[in-house]
């Protein structure tokens, strides 16, 4: 029968004892002597078995119980397609990710097929999450990201940008986080560089020149400390929060359009006044980087800004600055983040410094990882220590800013986007669009309209804007929308019910833009936004054919309202 080695080495020791040992422990003078040989055998036999248990093979289920001890993390982005050179700074960001540990899954928010094809290679950590809001032209909502990254089941929720790579210092960044006593929000700036050369292997795990040899890890943060600068207002960061029981912030989170600025300073400073969490500065903490792609900067008062790059949309810019302008307190209270806790290691230790207060808080483990309620220290005394504050607080200027030369008061909310364009951008294939003809009084009612279009997935819709206000407030709605600037006199909605001189013009209105968009080859079908529509009736209209005239009537019967209680051809 075969014995394992260290059932073998028990079995020895044990007749040991027994042929030797224990007759001699018979003999009086010989029991100290022998207390003494069993101390010394219990020791080399605890040892030996030690060193056994490290040849055993363990099952593979239990190996992961081991080496599993992180937080699972989810981090959600939301790419552009996955083409050319931004295609490849987003895949190498994105495997830097995965490579830190196998606790850490990633969900990209996109329609675009190509961002499809890529997650189906890293499936099933990569998964794409389409069921957000995004603008007309494919902008994702950051309100909408941040709720769908809130409901995440993981212990921790990151939002990052698609092309920001990770080094490994992030994953025990959040450990230490993970375990601290108290909700906590932390923040991370990125630092741009101008060119990184330098890529992962297959596996996404170890990192290689150009020329083929290996980089460790401390060269790279090496490399980032060289030639790197960063800018909180209008740089790119990272966000991370533990899903915990107590809000982000007070309020409501408006719809800011994500990567076209302020939207991450609007939520630190949300989350700071609203004091439910910890919110601390992690950029001492967390190595993260993305190379600054200076083709995509673009000029406001150039031309091009009104192209339909993702990078070149100033209206989106400025729609973001108003909104921070109206909800919020950033506006009027903004935070002072040379006052803010940061987190960042030294010696090998976590420490919180506030260098406004001068203190320095230790973490410590008592249960879990806590803050001591005592300071540590008000004058350092230790020598390293000293050196990492100095280190900070010498490019706390750098990351510190004001958001005031970001207001765009005096800029208009204007989309450079012609009917003719509009029409060729939201067509379908058979040149058909749906068409709303709306005020601001009936705002309330766009948005249903809209929201039960998306819902049928109908998206070759248009708004026609009768007055600036709701021009301008389907512009922050992400809509497709036109104003039509040849109205004699202003139409008041509130005198504007039917058979009014108001309503009259509104029908008038409604007529022309219908010949105008028909003059232009293409085919209309008009709604009011009062009306909910149960499916999608293009492909009927579609099978009468062309030069064909349907119109549904409103008429109120005995047997009650029906969707379509009739439609006449012509």
């Amino acid at each position: 029968m075969k014995i394992s080695n260290s059932l073998f080495l028990s079995l020895t020791t044990m007749n040991f004892f027994q042929s030797i040992l224990f007759p001699f422990l018979y003999n009086n003078k010989a029991k100290p002597l022998g207390l003494w040989l069993i101390w010394l055998w219990g020791f080399t036999l605890i040892g030996v078995s030690f060193y056994a248990t490290q040849l055993m093979i363990l099952p593979s289920s239990f190996k992961g119980q081991i080496l599993l001890d992180g937080p699972t993390i989810t981090i959600f982005t939301a790419p552009r397609p996955f083409v050319g050179s931004i295609g490849e700074r987003q895949a190498l960001a994105i495997r830097s990710w995965l490579g830190l540990s196998p606790d850490i899954s990633v969900v990209l928010f996109s329609q675009q097929p190509s961002v499809f094809s890529f997650a189906e290679l890293f499936s099933p950590r990569v998964s794409v999450e389409p069921n957000v809001d995004f603008t007309f032209l494919g902008t994702p909502f950051f309100h909408s990201m941040v709720a769908r990254s809130k409901a995440s089941s993981s212990d921790v929720s990151v939002v990052i940008d698609p092309d920001t790579i990770l080094l490994p210092d992030f994953i025990q960044t959040m450990k230490y986080a993970h375990k601290l006593d108290h909700d906590w929000l932390l923040f991370s700036s990125s630092k741009s560089v101008s060119h990184f050369p330098f890529h992962l292997d297959a596996d996404g795990k170890r990192w290689f020149q150009d020329d083929g040899s290996r980089v460790k890890t401390l060269k790279l943060q090496d490399f980032l400390s060289q030639d790197w600068k960063w800018n909180l207002c209008d740089g790119k960061m990272l966000i991370a929060w533990n899903n915990g029981d107590l809000p982000l912030h007070k309020g409501v989170l408006p719809p800011f359009l994500y990567g076209k600025g302020l939207h991450n300073r609007w939520l630190i400073n949300e989350a700071l006044l609203s004091d439910f969490r910890f919110v601390f500065d992690a950029s001492w903490a967390i190595s993260n980087l993305y190379v600054n792609d200076l083709d995509q900067d673009f000029d406001r008062a150039s031309e091009y800004f009104l192209g339909l790059a993702t990078g070149k949309r100033f209206w989106e810019v400025t729609g973001n600055s108003n909104l921070a302008m109206l909800y919020g307190s950033l506006y009027f209270h903004e935070q002072n983040f040379s006052n803010i806790f940061r987190l960042f290691q030294c010696g090998g230790h976590y420490l919180f410094i506030n260098s406004a207060q001068m203190v320095v808080y230790p973490l410590k483990y008592k249960g879990s990882l806590s803050l001591r309620k005592q300071v540590m220290f008000k004058s350092t005394r230790e020598k390293k220590t000293l050196e990492c504050i100095d280190t900070i607080r010498s490019t706390e200027g750098a990351n510190d800013c004001s958001v005031e030369n970001y207001w765009n008061v005096s800029t208009p909310i204007s989309l450079p986007l012609s009917l003719d364009i509009l029409l060729s951008l939201r067509a379908d294939k058979n040149k058909t669009v749906v068409l709303a003809v709306v005020g601001y009084s009936y705002k309330e009612m766009l948005m249903s309209w809209v929201c039960r279009l998306n819902h049928l997935q109908i998206s070759n819709f248009l708004v026609c804007a009768l007055d600036d206000d709701i021009y301008d407030f389907s512009i922050l709605q992400g809509l497709p929308v036109f104003k039509y600037a040849n109205l004699e006199t202003k139409i008041s909605f509130d005198n504007c019910h039917f058979g009014t001189e108001c309503f009259q013009k509104v029908t008038k209105v409604k007529s022309r833009i219908v010949l105008q968009i028909l003059k232009l080859g293409y085919n209309v079908l008009m709604s009011d936004v009062d009306i909910y529509w149960f499916k999608n009736p293009l492909p009927l209209l579609s099978s009468f054919g062309p030069a064909v005239l349907v119109a549904q009537s409103d008429e109120y019967k005995l047997t009650g309202c029906e969707a379509c209680s009739k439609l006449k051809s012509f």
